[in-house]
């Protein structure tokens, strides 16, 4: 039987270090499900074990057998585990980087074939069964395609992996299907909870992956629509709706709007490309732009001049329902700990900012830890989504006052990466992870302290706007 699929809604972006401007290696998302449901971010020691582990999902029952030796990795976990783990991203001590999970859809046809499977794996287990694991990217999606094939999945979902060499886009179908792709060097992708992978050249496993027996499935039970038999695997698993034209295809036109303005499409249009050429080489803050923008410049946008239909017209990419958004950085000649940051906004990311984690400490700041559903002061989800809350009734008075604070955070930390690789770069062993463990929680510091302070002047400046304020005449 088919599950109700029961997931996050995110936008995702990936990046080729041919496509960047200093050869990064890009993978990012924002995770999208509430519009308040507190994050935390956290490392996990290598651990050596002396008994057999095993898995067991707090979603569903999904339970599988796990290696006695787990690697180092970082996540952002949610505050509770009552429903799941769900920690979504991070980085390993391989330097692989691994978001999860962009979720998709799966048309009727094929799950008539291939029903979801409610105990099989689902987003709150990948990150932890999948990223301790694993020396690669391409070995992260071997390992994750092998579990579906075995136990299924409750879900359709995209997953992003990356490593000192190349990025991987991964997709699921129906129960136990996956295909995925290697994205090219000189290229980016949007992905907007579609499932989005074109078409798959089963004669290069160099680029392409995929479920064993994927092709027989399809073939057997009749599912390719293609008139000429390319195997497309958007149009035989996917979806093509007027919840798509809504939802969907906007988010893609706008990444596409955004960076290759050379190409003309609509925010309705079906036949863009997954993979595309940027007009210029992209920086770390272009892949923040967009993963903070909500139509700017357009009449779609909800704080724009648009009419009131057209600023609701869309789902912007960043909207009030994001928790966290991460976007993880693969820097080139730089040796694993230093060459990976993984860069975190709490909260909604076009009113938040992203603080920059490199991936060799060995801990985490006090204020990402133990988060609570209740507004706390002295949390980092809480400290961040604060400011939007006090911004957003007051957008036009307020919104500069934001924008400063971004464009001053944005410049200190770039500054202070180039300052710490000049240093870290001639560290090693525990000198190296111990000044890396100090830089975080000095940038983690810098953006608290900067948003605290910004969170006293909205508060100032928003006394005025009180309903019961009243304009007195100055000569009674």
């Amino acid at each position: 039987m088919s599950v109700k699929q029961q997931y996050s809604a995110c936008t995702s972006i990936l990046i080729g270090k041919k496509a960047t401007i200093d050869g990064s290696i890009i993978i990012g998302r924002n995770e999208d499900a509430k519009t308040s449901w507190p994050k935390n971010y956290t490392i996990h020691p290598r651990e050596d074990f002396t008994t057999n582990q095993v898995f067991k999902s707090n979603d569903n029952n999904f339970t599988m057998p796990l290696p006695k030796h787990r690697a180092k990795y970082s996540a952002t976990p949610e505050w509770t585990t009552k429903f799941g783990l769900f920690e979504e991203d991070g980085f390993n001590e391989y330097g692989v980087g691994m978001s999860a999970t962009e979720s998709t859809y799966t048309n009727d046809l094929i799950l008539g074939f291939d029903p979801l499977v409610e105990d099989g794996i689902g987003e709150e287990a990948m990150i932890t069964v999948v990223l301790p694991y694993v020396e690669t990217a391409r070995q992260g999606v071997q390992r994750l395609g092998s579990i579906i094939e075995k136990y299924g999945t409750c879900e359709s979902n995209g997953i992003l992996f990356s490593d000192h060499e190349e990025a991987w886009y991964m997709e699921t179908g129906g129960g136990h299907n996956w295909v995925a792709v290697k994205v090219p060097d000189d290229s980016y992708a949007v992905v907007s909870n579609q499932i989005s992978i074109q078409e798959i050249d089963f004669s290069d496993n160099n680029n392409y992956m995929w479920s064993h027996n994927i092709r027989d499935f399809v073939n057997e039970n009749h599912l390719n629509p293609s008139l000429d038999g390319t195997f497309n695997f958007r149009n035989i698993f996917g979806t093509d709706s007027l919840l798509d034209e809504h939802y969907n295809y906007p988010r893609v036109w706008y990444g596409i709007k955004m960076f290759s303005p050379s190409k003309e499409f609509t925010p309705t249009s079906k036949d863009m490309p997954f993979f595309n050429k940027p007009d210029k080489k992209l920086s770390i803050i272009d892949a923040q732009k967009f993963l903070s923008s909500h139509y700017q410049g357009t009449d779609f946008d909800p704080i724009g001049e648009g009419s009131e239909k057209d600023k609701h017209r869309f789902r912007p990419v960043s909207l009030a329902k994001t928790q966290e958004s991460h976007i993880l950085q693969t820097r080139p000649d730089l040796p694993i700990g230093l060459s990976e940051i993984q860069w975190i906004a709490m909260g909604v990311a076009a009113q938040s900012s992203y603080i920059p984690f490199y991936s060799g400490a060995i801990d985490t700041p006090d204020e990402y830890k133990n988060s609570t559903a209740q507004y706390q002061p002295d949390q980092a989800y809480w400290i961040y989504k604060l400011v939007g809350v006090l911004v957003d009734p007051h957008y036009l008075e307020l919104g500069g006052k934001l924008s400063e604070a971004q464009t001053e955070l944005n410049i200190k930390f770039q500054n202070n990466i180039k300052k710490t690789d000049m240093i870290a770069k001639d560290l090693s062993g525990s000198e190296l992870t111990g000044y890396l463990t100090k830089v975080n929680l000095k940038n983690s510091k810098i953006g608290i302290q900067t948003f605290k302070k910004l969170t006293s002047d909205l508060i100032t400046n928003s006394t005025d706007f009180s309903l019961l304020n009243y304009k007195q005449e100055t000569n009674l």
